[in-house]
């Protein structure tokens, strides 16, 4: 059986982002328009898609590395911070941004809360094998 594992991740969140538009729980909020993904980066984000982008790579990360909680998430998503002349440091990405993202994943069905953190429930992997099957072909 084919999973996210074994397909291009670049393909699979482009076909994933797309399904996750459909799903009417998930709904950029309105803020999302003025806020950068974290501390480390300099500008907001470019795409038009950036919420249904992030929900579709956050359902990937699910899949593969079993309960994560939001800290794990963030250190995922985290990147250098550029300070001038002085070393650059890594920092961790916005949680409030990844908080809502599952919150909204959950009330779809797709992520169910655990004592270890968000996991996959059965219809949010059955939808992730599903689209996996598809990008195979």
């Amino acid at each position: 059986m084919i999973s996210p594992k074994d397909v291009d991740a670049q393909k699979f969140n482009a076909v994933l982002k797309e399904e996750l538009k459909k799903v009417k729980e998930i709904n950029p909020p309105v803020w999302i328009s003025f806020v950068k993904s974290g501390v480390h980066k300099e500008r907001i984000p470019a795409q038009e898609d950036f919420w249904y982008i992030r929900s579709a790579s956050v359902l990937r990360r699910l899949y593969l590395d079993g309960p994560v909680g939001i800290e794990k998430l963030r250190s995922y998503f985290g990147g250098k911070e550029r300070r001038g002349h002085k070393p650059a440091h890594f920092r961790k990405s916005s949680g409030s941004i990844i908080r809502k993202i599952l919150q909204q994943l959950e009330s779809a069905g797709l992520v169910d809360k655990s004592k270890k953190g968000r996991n996959l429930s059965p219809k949010g992997r059955k939808l992730l094998d599903k689209i996996a099957y598809d990008v195979s072909k």
